[in-house]
C-alpha cells in the first residue's frame, strides 16, 4: 500500500464503544495529491470503516458496503451487525480478487452494544481483532498501541491512545499528516470529529 497512497489509519474496541482514526494526507508516491483526505466512512449508524490505501477505492468500498448494508436490515428487518457488514465486504473484496480493490479496511462498530472490530486485508481475508494498524504508518502506531492498550480503556482514553498513535506515525512516515479525522462509535451512535495539527 506504501507506493499508492500510504496513510496510517487505526481502530480500537473499547469497553463502551470503538475508536477509528486516521490522518489526512494523501499521496502518490513521493508527490502529495491533498491535504485534506478522508480516509473514515459511516456505512451504518452504528457501524463505520477506516481504511488504508488508494483513496478511490476507499470511496468506491464506502458507497457499495452502505448501500449492502442497508439492504441487508431491510431483508433482516433489524439492524445488521458488525460480522455481517464485514463478511459483506470480505465477499466483494474476494469477488475483486484479479482485479483487487487497493485498500486495506477496518470495520467496526456495534452489535446489541458489545463493541466488535475486523480487519481486511484487500482480498478480503477476516480478522477480528482488539485493535488494529493499517497503511504506511501503522507499524509506528501499532508499537503506540500494544505499549498503552487494555481491555478496560473508556472511549475517552481510547480516543487519546488513537491520537498519540496517529501523531507518532504522523512523526516518522512521510506518507502520514496534516490531520487526524476520529471516529467515535457508542450506544448513543456515531460522532465525528477533524484535529488539525
Amino acid at each position: 500500500m506504501d507506493g499508492i497512497g500510504g496513510a496510517t489509519t487505526i481502530g480500537l474496541v473499547c469497553k463502551d464503544g470503538v475508536i477509528l482514526a486516521s490522518e489526512k494526507k494523501m499521496t502518490y508516491g513521493y508527490t502529495v495529491i491533498s491535504r485534506t483526505a478522508r480516509k473514515i466512512f459511516q456505512v451504518t449508524k452504528n457501524i463505520g470503516i477506516a481504511c488504508a490505501g488508494l483513496v478511490s477505492d476507499m470511496q468506491a468500498i464506502a458507497r457499495i458496503l452502505s448501500a449492502n448494508a442497508h439492504l441487508l436490515s431491510l431483508e433482516l428487518k433489524r439492524p445488521a451487525s458488525v460480522l455481517s457488514v464485514a463478511k459483506l465486504l470480505s465477499s466483494l473484496m474476494f469477488g475483486r480478487r484479479l482485479m483487487p480493490y487497493f485498500t486495506e479496511v477496518i470495520v467496526a462498530g456495534l452489535t446489541e452494544h458489545t463493541p466488535k472490530l475486523y480487519v481486511l486485508d484487500p482480498l478480503g481475508s477476516l480478522l477480528e481483532e482488539k485493535y488494529a494498524a493499517l497503511g504506511s504508518g501503522g507499524a509506528i502506531a501499532i508499537g503506540v498501541i500494544e505499549s498503552k492498550y487494555r481491555d478496560d480503556l473508556s472511549v475517552e482514553e481510547g480516543e487519546k491512545l488513537a491520537l498519540e498513535a496517529i501523531r507518532a506515525a504522523i512523526m516518522r512516515d512521510a506518507a502520514s499528516g496534516e490531520g487526524i479525522d476520529i471516529m467515535i462509535i457508542t450506544k448513543d451512535g456515531i460522532s465525528e470529529k477533524t484535529l488539525f495539527i
